[in-house]
């Protein structure tokens, strides 16, 4: 179970972009290996375990050591480095549909409140959090952000647009981070949205509302809702039991990158 968790080829990926282990002055104890850390993360990620009840005979250390581990690679940066790496792998294959892509939100329960998290109209106003996501046209996440429940998916559109990395294709010009066309559904279809598109050279691609029919747009949206299906696979994302927003926005980020390999193993 353990190899299975965090594979050879995800651990290349990762391992380079770790920060080195801090020195010890004073000596202590031997630090737990981080492959080993990570593989208790992806454990609780995937299935939804608190991190208390995270088995240490299994993965040979403590579900805190992970969360602290989590937190720390975090604020160093790893996981949008990471998915930043694996992007570029499927750009340079030209795996990665620029063409069409695909914006929508999904609501989760943030059962302990905290950091980005609002009351949520669709859940008798209680505490949740909204996923954006921006996907292109085979379902590989791009771009990720979080907002609280209660706020409308027309206000984060920039934010899920700016949020895509400069993807490299590892010759000569700019890093590519702008798609052709954006899908969207009614919830963005304001004269504010479609002008933010067309600011970053995108053209919109939104229903209008009473006079677009919701089936025909869904030819090019659904494979945003496939991917809100493929983080749902990752129990620890369907419910938020973080009150860090940082710790439940690397988890999201690591569920991305995992999803990023899924496409790479697929298509490469």
């Amino acid at each position: 179970m353990r190899h299975e968790l965090v594979s050879d080829e995800m651990w290349a990926a990762v391992e380079p972009l770790l920060p080195e282990e801090p020195p010890k002055p004073k000596g202590g104890r031997p630090r737990v290996p981080d492959r080993d850390a990570l593989r208790g993360i992806v454990f609780v990620l995937r299935s939804g375990l608190p991190w208390e009840m995270l088995p240490r005979e299994v993965f040979g250390c403590s579900g805190m050591t992970c969360w602290r581990r989590l937190r720390d690679w975090q604020q160093a940066g790893v996981w949008d480095r990471l998915h930043r790496t694996l992007l570029e792998r499927l750009h340079r294959s030209g795996e990665l549909d620029w063409g069409r892509t695909a914006l929508d939100s999904q609501s989760t329960a943030a059962k302990k409140g905290g950091a980005a998290t609002g009351p949520n109209p669709t859940d008798r106003g209680k505490p949740g959090t909204k996923r954006h996501t921006v996907t292109d046209a085979r379902g590989t996440p791009l771009g990720l952000t979080l907002t609280g429940a209660n706020r409308h998916d027309s206000m984060a559109l920039a934010a899920a647009l700016d949020a895509v990395p400069g993807v490299r294709s590892g010759g000569p010009g700019r890093p590519r981070m702008r798609p052709d066309k954006l899908h969207a559904d009614k919830a963005y279809d304001s004269r504010r949205c479609r002008r933010e598109c067309r600011a970053r050279g995108i053209t919109p691609r939104i229903a209008r509302k009473r006079i677009d029919r919701s089936d025909r747009l869904g030819r090019h949206r659904w494979v945003v809702e496939r991917t809100f299906a493929w983080m749902d696979q990752f129990r620890r994302l369907v419910t938020r039991y973080e009150r860090r927003a940082d710790i439940h926005a690397a988890l999201t980020k690591l569920a991305a990158c995992m999803i990023c390999l899924n496409q790479i193993s697929r298509f490469c």
